[in-house]
């Protein structure tokens, strides 16, 4: 069978006698869809079935599921042999899943879990398994959601929608399934309609290509300063991540426990600090960060924590190492009025920079002139 040609699964239905009429039924094909998933969209996990945990809507998503890519995916089934407005509600539903969070992902597994007898199974833990993170990332999470529609038969009026849709940055997949008897078997022969097989890489080339270009055009850096009083003493021009920074060295201080803090701000509680047993220099740690992720453990990359001698805190006989991810820290040293310089998220430069450093009048110049040219 080549890569292009049509998929035919073996389908377990409760009535073999009456299977063709009953695959149709929706809760049928929505039981198997559930269990096979891969047979309509590959590399993705149904985290929910009937889906309906919102305010002021009472409209309900047949699967819900997380790609590898960490998008949410939207499988709709066709009800009627007109398919009614099929793609136009399947946008609705992306519209209203499209802010869900990598914790709300975990509640709605876990109560998808429960409603299947599976206790057994940890929502939280097995989520993070498929995506291969070793830990939550809210930043990577439902970036974009896609839509899958499955039906007997798409009409040339709904596929001229779909496709009109997909060219406008849409990502919607039409999947044809057609039961057929096969010796007491119930098969399905399953097709994607659109988008064609043989055009499927130059559709995700242009994907990505447009996802690049509008990253770039919403990329906006944060150049926010901060002033920071500690015990009376102000630190004054921080970047961000140097201001959060002080004031976690400032709780520690105070005898106010990594985990405390991190508690503080649960959508980056597995985040915030890396932690080693006993009282180790920098060397020390990064060593051993190093080597438990060769053992298989979390990946480690020393630019993205403060883990100099002057910037780990020793707390109840354990070492720790903070960081805010999204940009990479300088060394931050709060006595010479050093921070971090802002920058896109995977920059190895280290360093640091002044307080006056030139380069902000430069940049607030050239927010005032369009040509980007400033005065001598």
């Amino acid at each position: 069978m080549n890569a292009n040609s049509p998929k035919t699964t073996s389908l377990s239905l409760r009535s073999p006698s009456d299977g063709t009429r009953r695959l149709r039924e929706r809760q049928d094909l929505q039981r198997l869809l559930r269990s096979q998933i891969e047979t309509v969209s590959p590399n993705t996990l149904v985290i929910a079935e009937e889906f309906s945990q919102w305010e002021d809507s009472n409209r309900r998503i047949d699967l819900l599921g997380v790609d590898k890519d960490a998008n949410l995916v939207v499988v709709e089934l066709k009800r009627t042999e007109d398919g009614g407005h099929m793609e136009l509600q399947s946008i609705r539903y992306a519209a209203l899943v499209s802010a869900m969070t990598f914790e709300r992902a975990v509640e709605v597994y876990s109560d998808f879990l429960k409603g299947l007898g599976d206790t057994a199974v940890d929502a939280r833990d097995s989520l993070l398994e498929f995506l291969e993170w070793a830990e939550p990332d809210e930043d990577r999470f439902a970036q974009d959601v896609r839509i899958v529609l499955v039906a007997a038969e798409f009409s040339k009026e709904w596929t001229t929608s779909v496709i009109w849709l997909n060219e406008r940055g849409l990502d919607i997949e039409c999947v044809r399934i057609k039961p057929y008897r096969d010796n007491g078997r119930i098969l399905a022969d399953i097709q994607q309609i659109i988008p064609l097989p043989e055009a499927e890489d130059y559709r995700v080339r242009i994907k990505e290509k447009q996802q690049r270009e509008r990253a770039a055009r919403t990329f906006r850096p944060d150049f926010t300063k901060y002033d920071v009083t500690v015990d009376g003493r102000t630190l004054e021009h921080l970047a961000k991540r140097a201001a959060i920074y002080t004031v976690v060295q400032h709780l520690i201080g105070k005898a106010h426990s990594p985990e405390q803090i991190a508690d503080a701000i649960p959508w980056r509680r597995n985040s915030l600090f890396r932690v080693a047993e006993g009282e180790l220099d920098s060397a020390e740690f990064i060593a051993r960060q190093k080597m438990d992720a060769a053992s298989g453990g979390r990946s480690f990359e020393e630019r993205r924590f403060y883990c100099a001698d002057d910037e780990v805190f020793h707390y109840d006989q354990k070492t720790y190492a903070f960081t805010w991810r999204g940009v990479l820290p300088f060394h931050h040293d709060a006595r010479h009025g050093t921070d971090e310089q802002p920058g896109r998220a995977g920059d190895s430069v280290r360093g640091h920079r002044p307080v006056h450093y030139a380069g902000d009048a430069q940049r607030k110049c050239n927010s005032r002139r369009p040509e980007g040219r400033c005065p001598p």
